[in-house]
Formats: structure tokens, sequence, C-alpha cells
């Protein structure tokens, strides 16, 4: 399983009086008070487009004693995209795409038919696009038990997350795995879905069984926190254009 944590420098109080991002042979350098910024592993934080950098900028110049990662989401990820997805982009790549294999579009509820009706009209309009555009089908079933999804399929997709660069990737691990479907998040990253639709169309289950039996605090608090994660990971997407 790939993910892509939050991770901002370790504890620091705040010592800068400036952040700025000055132009870089790959982007835009992040500086404080003229001194790159470094990300965990020591490299410098470079980002590759000026609406990155000026959202870091935002993260960094918000900070009041000491820095908080939770608060720094975009920091966060674009650290990720340099020490953890970089130098092993086909590995990284390879444990996104291999949600396809058991893609949470695929299984569907048989009852009851307000929920199966549901699934039916979102899920069968996310698997029309991704044959759209990838020329590639999908097996779906009802219940748990695994299906076998076509090879071809697989490989399509798998070519598709692996062209990706470090970045994109970086913002697509949050919406793969706190959305558990690729499916959802290739979508919203190439603006098939919104964000709040993306999210909405892994939750149908979800909310379901909330409307009927209602929310525990603790499960209330983890979908919180992975919605979270999830639009983290599509508001840096949206920064990479």
């Amino acid at each position: 399983m790939a993910a892509c944590g939050v991770e901002a420098p370790g504890p620091m109080k705040r010592f800068w009086k400036d952040v700025t991002a000055e132009p870089a042979q790959d982007g835009f350098s992040i500086r404080l008070d003229g001194r790159a910024v470094k990300t965990p592993m020591r490299n410098d934080l470079i980002v590759p487009t000026q609406n990155l950098s000026k959202e870091i900028i935002v993260e960094w110049e918000s900070v009041e004693k000491s820095l908080n990662p939770a608060d720094m989401p975009m920091t966060g990820l674009a650290n990720a995209a340099i020490d953890r997805v970089a130098p092993a982009h086909e590995a990284f790549a390879d444990g996104l795409a291999a949600y396809g294999e058991n893609e949470m579009c695929c299984y569907r509820a048989d009852s009851p038919a307000e929920l199966a009706a549901q699934q039916a009209e979102t899920w069968d309009a996310l698997i029309d696009w991704a044959a759209r555009r990838y020329d590639i089908s999908f097996e779906t079933t009802v219940g748990i038990m695994h299906v076998d999804q076509p090879e071809a399929t697989l490989e399509r997709l798998r070519a598709a997350v692996v062209a990706e660069n470090p970045f994109t990737l970086a913002g697509l691990s949050p919406l793969v795995t706190a959305g558990q479907s690729l499916l959802v998040a290739l979508a919203v990253r190439h603006g098939e879905l919104t964000p709040e639709q993306g999210w909405a169309a892994t939750r149908i289950e979800d909310e379901w069984q909330i409307a009927q039996w209602g929310e525990d605090e603790e499960a209330r608090k983890s979908s919180d926190a992975r919605k979270a994660d999830f639009m983290a990971g599509a508001r840096f997407l949206s920064l990479l254009d």
C-alpha cells in the first residue's frame, strides 16, 4: 500500500521574518529570510509551480510560535514528492495502481434497493468515464468476494499512473488511500469530478448506514481525518496547473 503522509520539518520554533519563493532550475525555491528550506531528507524544497509556492508561503507565514505539520499539508506533500516519491517513482506508482485490482466501484450492494441504485448511478458513470478515457473495461460484482479485473485494464491503469510526475503522484496518494478508489482519484485529478463529488462517491454506503443507524464519535473523527487528507490531496493537485 502506498501512502503519502504529511511530512513537515520536525519541531521548530519560528525564527524567520520573511518567507519567499525564488525561481530555481526546476521551479521555485522556498526560502526563509533568504535561506533555502530543507525537506526532512535535507533536500531543497523546490516546487514546480508558482501557485504551489504561494500556498506553501502562506503556510509558513501562518506559523505563530512553532511548526505544526498538521497545519502545513501543502508543505508536507511537497516534501513527500521530493523525499519519498521521486527516489522510488515506479514502486510508489505501482502501490497506487494496485488499488485498481480491487476497485471500490466494482463491488455493489444487492440490497436495499435504494443503496444499490445510488451506487449504480454514481459508480457506473465513473466506470463509463474510465472506459472512454483509458479504453478499459471492468468486471462488477455483488458483495465483497474478489473479482478479477481484465489484465489489459490493470496494465493501462498502471501505465497511466506511472506516467505521472512525482508531485502529481504525491497529490494522488491521499485521494487513493483515503477514498479507497483509484477511479475516484483519477476522476478528481482529471476534473471529471470535483473534490466534493469525489469524496461523496467514496462515501455512499457509509452515508446510507449513518442515515439508518447514526454515527458514533470515533467513526466521525476517523471520517473527518480521511476527508481532510483527501481534500488536501485534491488541493495540492489543483496547484500543479
